[in-house]
């Protein structure tokens, strides 16, 4: 039979010594691993106490905006459903009634914005095909879970707090995107 690479060793049949069958080599060059390693500097970050910092392109959890006057972005357009590639959002549009216009800033809304976390691959497709900056990858992790349920968001999880009753929740959740209101913070 012909082997179809040279990556062939032949293995060594020849009985251990006395000193091989103590295992005193191996356990002695295991302890030394060991104990070189309490020397190293620890590469774990005591998290909650500590975060790492993020990569700027770092993506996270998907957030749904608001403009400054508090309204929500989103007119429904199932752009970002569309370019989803893992098929992760489902929305529903409704048309805005008279007295919500300090609600929605356009005449329809998503009455229904669902995301399946468990499906979401984090590509960002649906940031860049939103026309009206409604929706961008926060800097935020997806908190874990014990049930399958508990990872598909609704609108009420995903909505960025009100800017006006809520200021501080509000930058916290727009991280360093507020130093770029008008954009997504890493045009190319």
């Amino acid at each position: 039979m012909q082997a179809l690479t040279n990556r062939i060793k032949p293995v060594s049949r020849k009985p251990m010594s006395i000193w091989e069958r103590m295992y005193l080599p191996a356990i002695f060059k295991g302890m030394t691993i060991t104990f070189s390693h309490m020397f190293k500097k620890v590469p774990t970050i005591r998290y909650p106490e500590k975060t790492r910092p993020f990569s700027p392109v770092f993506r996270g959890l998907q957030i749904l905006n608001r403009d400054e006057e508090g309204r929500e972005n989103c007119t429904a357009c199932g752009l970002c459903a569309v370019a989803c590639p893992a098929e992760a959002i489902t929305m529903e549009a409704a048309e805005r009634k008279p007295g919500e216009e300090h609600l929605y800033r356009e005449e329809k809304y998503a009455a229904k914005y669902e995301i399946n976390m468990l499906r979401c691959i984090f590509c960002g497709l649906c940031e860049e095909a939103c026309p009206k900056d409604a929706v961008y990858l926060s800097e935020t992790f997806a908190p874990a879970n014990y049930q399958r349920k508990g990872f598909i968001y609704g609108k009420e999880n995903l909505l960025i707090p009100h800017p006006k009753e809520d200021p501080e929740g509000f930058a916290k959740a727009r991280g360093s995107r507020a130093a770029h209101p008008e954009g997504h913070g890493n045009e190319h």
